[in-house]
């Protein structure tokens, strides 16, 4: 069976057609050209999950993969991440093709191009909050301008005061935002985001989204996969798997 289901734009929240965000006009950050993603099941059939599915994510926007559980959007997520191979068709980050990159150019290009935020939110608890956002720049050395960017983005999402406490004393929203501020912390050209808000309250849930906005208004493309309607409702775009 094949998982797209349509992919249109969406509205922010309850808004209106005449009041639906506009899709950013920036350069491709992220392209899936042709991808076909098929798995065998336990039973021996084989599920099709996209076939010959194209997709661009400009910079500044934020793109849903939307389903339920077990729909494939992680699937498809792994794969515009290049975390997982297609079993055909390219991926591109920025117009720089990604399939069929070695492991150190692979590398390389993720340092570059692509932020991740996983489902937990992962955090090391015995570090600071600054010293997590800073993990993604210690293979390269950490300078000063990179700490000072760390500084700025824990203050653009809220977390300034929290800078040198204890990961482990975050709340779960205050976890999502570090995840995000240390996606973003080398400027990469996309943001890909599993299920931010799975495990969070509504109120929580909607901080997140908002922080997901800030992200995208920096310049960086979001793609995210979600069940949520809000996160689905509040997307510029979005893919529905089935």
């Amino acid at each position: 069976m094949r998982g797209l289901l349509m992919r249109r734009r969406h509205s922010a929240g309850s808004k209106g057609a005449a009041d639906r965000p506009p899709v950013p006009a920036g350069p491709p950050a992220v392209e899936l050209d042709r991808v076909t993603i098929r798995y065998t099941e336990a039973d021996g059939n084989e599920r099709v999950i996209v076939e010959d599915f194209s997709l661009t994510v400009p910079r500044g926007a934020v793109h849903c993969l939307a389903g339920r559980s077990g729909s494939g959007k992680t699937s498809l997520l792994r794969v515009a991440t290049a975390t997982q191979t297609p079993d055909s068709g390219e991926v591109r980050w920025a117009e720089t093709p990604v399939v069929g990159l070695n492991h150190k150019q692979l590398a390389a290009a993720r340092r570059k191009h692509m932020g991740y935020v996983d489902q937990g939110a992962t955090v090391i608890e015995e570090l600071t909050v600054l010293d997590n956002v800073l993990i993604p720049a210690m293979p390269e050395g950490i300078t000063p301008a990179i700490t000072e960017r760390a500084h700025e983005l824990l203050g653009r999402f809220g977390l300034a005061a929290a800078a040198r406490q204890k990961a482990r004393s975050l709340s779960g929203g205050e976890r999502q935002r570090l995840a995000i501020v240390r996606g973003l912390l080398l400027e990469p050209t996309a943001l890909a985001m599993d299920e931010p808000t799975a495990s969070l309250d509504r109120s929580t849930a909607d901080t997140v989204i908002e922080a997901m906005h800030t992200a995208a208004a920096s310049g960086a493309a979001l793609l995210v996969a979600s069940h949520d309607p809000e996160v689905i409702s509040s997307a510029h775009t979005v893919t529905r798997l089935v």
